[in-house]
């Protein structure tokens, strides 16, 4: 293969520089330096630390050689740099810096531009608190049979085929180490979930992988054999992704493996598809009559749904239907609901959907917030927020916009040792994370992974309880708006209380329009019977047909 040609390469040369010492010992300084190389490869190959040594031996130190030149210089060589690439090379080094337990405190101040636009800071105090426990959790569902304890840093969606049964199963194991959950994605639970015994959320998307009937329509049997499994703790409908909402998934059948065919419950040697849109509901009330079923079929587990917001009518349908509902028997209410951000990551997706489509997650999360609050249904069901969060302060900044907890990704993904290679969707991920290529991701070492995994949550949180020592604060919960502050010009910094317009409790409901333009064009007109634009959309949409 060409990643060992290097190391191939040395060995041949040493043999042929031993061969032609013996006629002239000139060549024994071809001995030593091909002798060594093929050392040092030979030293790559029996590690275990690095994944990208191990399935690029010798090539992987141009790399790291690299990494070694100044800033001046390696902002020409290095990929990460470069404004393509969806994280800056300082945020990976902060993830490997706390997955390996290393000192993440840097000289010389902020690498921020602190008068540039929408730099951000939480403000701290005179008399910073003092928290010993840094384990900062949540409970899901507490009107439920079987309430969860989450914390509030979890890994996000990632199905097996996105990732290697390696990275599943280290992700698993960090889990289950650290003491959070591990979301399943839309892939299904494979083998490689219930290994180590880590707490799963079991992610359900619109092709019903792993309780489907051979038709693809959701099967009520399969679910309740998976779902009721202890290591199962919570449901979650996918409504939609971040990354690319509105659009359906494609596994093509080269990539189908026997291993994820039997996972997901699909056919060998045909493209395993998942549909843009749900076949068990149509309209926002059969969305909760679902998420009730699945509750009551799952032994009453906490069960919620993802989505990213686009159109907010249909959000405003959805929060309709929970209001008319709010006090039926047995409850409608799902018991959370997770945003996922524009920005949020993904394998493979049509650049104009990663670039252009969805609602960010800021905006996402204070129009379902405010929601929840303005219909006094806020207490009753819990907030998650996803969408490139990474470190402690962007957790910060979540909770105090209103989220329970968060999820992420490529924070993980980075603790595993992702380079941002940007070859997800080519089956040729370095190292072995998003590849079903056996030869690559079977070097990808479990226990030395999963421990980062648990190294990375645990550093962050402790971070996280610095920031809110310093802020005077005694829990996450007690994070609010006023907390974070922005520059928004080079003379003015507001609070995000001030940026953003916040409903009072029930405000929704004294029929009093609030001062909120996305509220006031279309809560009144929003249907908890159909997923369908308003009238007077209708009407602006035919007058420019017409």
């Amino acid at each position: 293969m060409s990643r060992y040609s290097a190391y191939v390469a040395s060995i041949v040369l040493a043999v042929v520089s031993v061969s032609l010492a013996t006629w002239h010992p000139h060549w024994w300084w071809g001995v030593a330096v091909f002798a060594g190389l093929a050392l040092v490869g030979t030293a790559d190959l029996m590690q275990n630390k690095s994944t990208l040594r191990r399935n690029y031996p010798l090539l992987a130190h141009f790399r790291y050689g690299l990494e070694t030149i100044g800033p001046e210089i390696r902002q020409y060589f290095i990929q990460s740099d470069t404004a393509e690439v969806p994280f800056s090379r300082q945020q990976r080094a902060l993830v490997y810096q706390r997955s390996k337990h290393a000192n993440d405190v840097r000289p010389f101040g902020t690498l921020q531009d602190v008068y540039g636009m929408d730099y951000e800071w939480i403000n701290h105090s005179i008399a910073p608190a003092e928290i010993a426990e840094h384990d900062f959790r949540i409970v899901i569902g507490a009107e439920t049979a079987q309430p969860y304890s989450a914390s509030v840093f979890n890994i996000s969606a990632m199905s097996f085929g996105a990732l290697s049964a390696a990275a599943i199963r280290a992700l698993n194991a960090g889990a289950r180490r650290g003491g959070f959950y591990h979301d399943t994605g839309e892939g299904s639970i494979s083998p490689y979930h219930r290994e180590a015994g880590g707490d799963l959320v079991w992610e359900l998307g619109s092709g019903y992988f792993g309780c489907r009937n051979q038709d693809g329509s959701f099967s009520d049997e399969r679910f309740i054999a998976q779902a009721r499994t202890p290591q199962v703790k919570m449901i979650e409908i996918k409504l939609s992704q971040g990354a690319k909402p509105g659009h359906g998934g494609v596994l093509p059948a080269a990539k189908l493996s026997a291993e994820i065919a039997a996972t997901r419950g699909v056919p060998m040697g045909v493209d395993c598809v998942s549909p843009s849109r749900h076949s068990a509901f149509s309209t926002p009330l059969e969305l909760l009559q679902f998420v009730a079923r699945l509750r009551e079929m799952s032994g009453g587990k906490p069960t919620g749904f993802k989505l990213a917001i686009g159109h907010p009518w249909e959000w405003f349908g959805i929060a309709k239907a929970m209001q008319e509902h709010a006090s039926s028997e047995p409850s409608l209410l799902p018991d959370f609901i997770v945003v996922d951000g524009a920005e949020g990551g993904t394998g493979a997706a049509p650049a104009e959907f990663v670039d252009h489509v969805g609602v960010p997650l800021n905006e996402g999360l204070m129009l379902v917030h405010n929601t929840l609050v303005g219909l006094n249904l806020r207490g009753r069901v819990k907030v998650g927020a996803a969408g490139k969060i990474t470190s402690a302060f962007d957790i910060a900044r979540a909770l105090a916009m209103g989220a329970d907890w968060c999820n992420a990704a490529r924070g993980f993904m980075f603790a595993l040792g992702c380079i941002q290679s940007l070859s997800c969707h080519t089956n040729r991920c370095p190292t072995g994370i998003t590849t079903q290529d056996p030869t690559r991701w079977k070097h990808l070492d479990v226990p030395d992974k999963s421990a980062r995994v648990a190294e990375f949550h645990d550093n962050t949180l402790r971070a996280l309880r610095d920031l809110l020592c310093a802020a005077g604060l005694s829990h996450p919960e007690q994070l609010g708006p006023e907390h974070i502050m922005r520059r928004v010009s080079p003379f003015e910094v507001r609070s995000l209380a001030a940026l953003f317009s916040y409903l009072r409790p029930g405000e929704l409901l004294d029929g009093n329009m609030p001062d909120h333009a996305v509220f006031q064009d279309f809560w009144k007109t929003a249907r908890s019977d159909a997923f369908m634009p308003p009238a007077h959309v209708l009407r602006l949409r035919d007058s420019k047909l017409t």
